[in-house]
Formats: C-alpha cells, sequence, structure tokens
C-alpha cells in the first residue's frame, strides 16, 4: 500500500509516519518547503504551495489513500491575519488535492482528514456522539465545520471519505500537554475557571492508532478520536501533578485573567466538550490507553 500525507512533519504526522513504515506502507508525503523534500526507501516527498496553488501530480503516481492533516496550529494568537489563515490553511489545501485528484490520473480510493472536536458546542451537561447536527456557533467551530465541508467535496469524486474528529492529544513531544507541564513542574500549576469543563483527550499512540486503523479497514464517515473516559480540567491538573509528584496549592485561574493575556484563543482552555468514543470502539478499534492515569505515566516516566 502507498499513502499520501500532508501534514507530515507535524507533532501528529510524524508518529503516524513513523506506524505506517513499521507496517511497511509506502509514504508520499508534500510538504511547503523545498528543503524539506526528501528521498528515502519508502518515503519520498513532493512540493505544493497554496499560495501558488501549485502541487506536484507525481505525489499521486501509486497511491491508494491520502491522509490530509495540514493545517495552522490554533496555539497561536488570534489576530483576524491569523483567523483567516488558519480557516485557508485547511480549506485551501483540501481544494488544491481535489483539484489534483480532478484533473489527474490516478488510483486514490480514499480520503482520510483530520478534523477537530471544536465542532461540538460548549456544554457542561451534553455527551456527543457523531451523530450531534448542531455545531458550536464560536470561531473554532466555524473552522471545523468549513474545514469538513471542504473534505466532503472528495465524496463527488467517488472516494471513501474520513472526517476524525480530534480531541486533547496528550504527547511528550509537543502539543498542549507539554504547556501544561510547565507551571505544575514549577509548583504553580492549577485549574482554568471552574475546573468543571470536560477534557476528551487522547493518547498520541492511539490517535495514530486510529488512522491507521481506519485506513487498513477502509471506513468511511466521521469518527471520534477521544479515549473512552474524558476527565474534567481539574481532574486532568491533579493527575499531572500527581505524576510529576507535584503539589497543587494555587488558586483556579481565573477566565478574565487568561482573556487578557491570550485574547479570543482563551476559549481553548475553558470550552468544554464531553465527547463520546463509542463509535470508533463499536467498529472495533481497541483502545491501548482508556483511563488518564496509565496514559501520563506512559508520557511522563
Amino acid at each position: 500500500m502507498k499513502v499520501l500525507i500532508t501534514g507530515a512533519t507535524g507533532m501528529i504526522g510524524n508518529e503516524l509516519v513513523a506506524l505506517l513504515l513499521q507496517h511497511h506502507i509506502e509514504i508520499h508525503y508534500l510538504t511547503t518547503s523545498k528543503g524539506k523534500i526528501q528521498n528515502k526507501p519508502n518515503y519520498t516527498g513532493f512540493y505544493w504551495s497554496l499560495e501558488e496553488g501549485y502541487i506536484d501530480a507525481n505525489c499521486l503516481q501509486g497511491v491508494d489513500a491520502i491522509i490530509h492533516l495540514a493545517g495552522a496550529t490554533v496555539s497561536k494568537r488570534w489576530t483576524n491575519k491569523y483567523k483567516q489563515e488558519i480557516i485557508e490553511s485547511r480549506t485551501l489545501s483540501s481544494s488544491l488535492l481535489y483539484s489534483c485528484l480532478k484533473n489527474n490520473p490516478n488510483d486514490v480510493k480514499q480520503v482520510i482528514s483530520a478534523s477537530a472536536i471544536g465542532i461540538y458546542p460548549d456544554s457542561l451537561t451534553e455527551l456527543y456522539t457523531e451523530e450531534n447536527t448542531t455545531s458550536d456557533n464560536g470561531f473554532l467551530g466555524n473552522v471545523v465545520v468549513k474545514w469538513e465541508e471542504s473534505v466532503d467535496a472528495f465524496k463527488v469524486l467517488n472516494l471513501k471519505v474520513t472526517k476524525i474528529r480530534i480531541g486533547l492529544v496528550l504527547s511528550n513531544k509537543g502539543g498542549a500537554l507539554v504547556e501544561m507541564l510547565k507551571p505544575i513542574k514549577m509548583a504553580i500549576g492549577s485549574p482554568f475557571g471552574s475546573g468543571k469543563q470536560m477534557q476528551s483527550w487522547i493518547h498520541i499512540d492511539d490517535l495514530v492508532n486510529i488512522f491507521y486503523f481506519v485506513l487498513q479497514n477502509q471506513k468511511e464517515g466521521v469518527f471520534n478520536a477521544v479515549a473512552p473516559k474524558p476527565i474534567s480540567n481539574t481532574e486532568l491538573t491533579k493527575a499531572i501533578a500527581k505524576t510529576l509528584d507535584k503539589p497543587l496549592f494555587m488558586p483556579n485561574i481565573p477566565k478574565f485573567m487568561m482573556k487578557l493575556i491570550l485574547g479570543e484563543m482563551h476559549q481553548l482552555l475553558f470550552a468544554s466538550q464531553n465527547v463520546s468514543s463509542k463509535k470508533i470502539v463499536q467498529n472495533g478499534f481497541q483502545f491501548q490507553f482508556q483511563e488518564i492515569h496509565p496514559a501520563l505515566d506512559d508520557l511522563l516516566n
């Protein structure tokens, strides 16, 4: 099998590439940096540019499936200009891939795209499944709706389309966990706001295994990529502190303070989404890390 990956050099992409190579899957990847193009056994790079509307069509040669991870990080201050980049990095990249597939002979059968649980409305009481039809009316909800619409376009080409709605990814190589560790290591960590907001998390290994699972089994549709046991922000903060053997004695961090520091981006810390993983489990996927303490032990010890 041969797979084309966008976003292959990001935190999730790096882990996914390693997993696929272990399973003897050949990889083509797209990069916006000509300096990052490599040509190794089973790992070949190709150039694309959203600004130029260019993609090297040779990237499709012999490819069976596309895994689309590309998108600008949301963990950077949301100026109006950067908000546009967050949206366009997802929608324009999908459109460029669509045009390439439509206008060039290929054998692609499936497109698997990253998405996010940010599509679900902020709620302390709701449990969200993939069947939920309402979307959050904030910026992140709007981003995910446009992102998924851009991916749905591939259905016109009679391809299987799979959308993986990713929760809070726990990794020791970057992302939210690494940032959460910093104040806790200095013994000044504490929950955000009420601390009651639900954090639907997933260990990085389980996440990349979900991508591999839907690829191997050609599953289509929407799947939530979250561990079976979400926890509150307070529980997560306490679990990290316990794993690091650090005290927690500071008062909770007020919402207004983080709004002053981060602007609109503070929503990332206070949104509550209790998301179900039942569908992916019922389809046959087995989680390695269902509970937070074993996940943190694996990542931090």
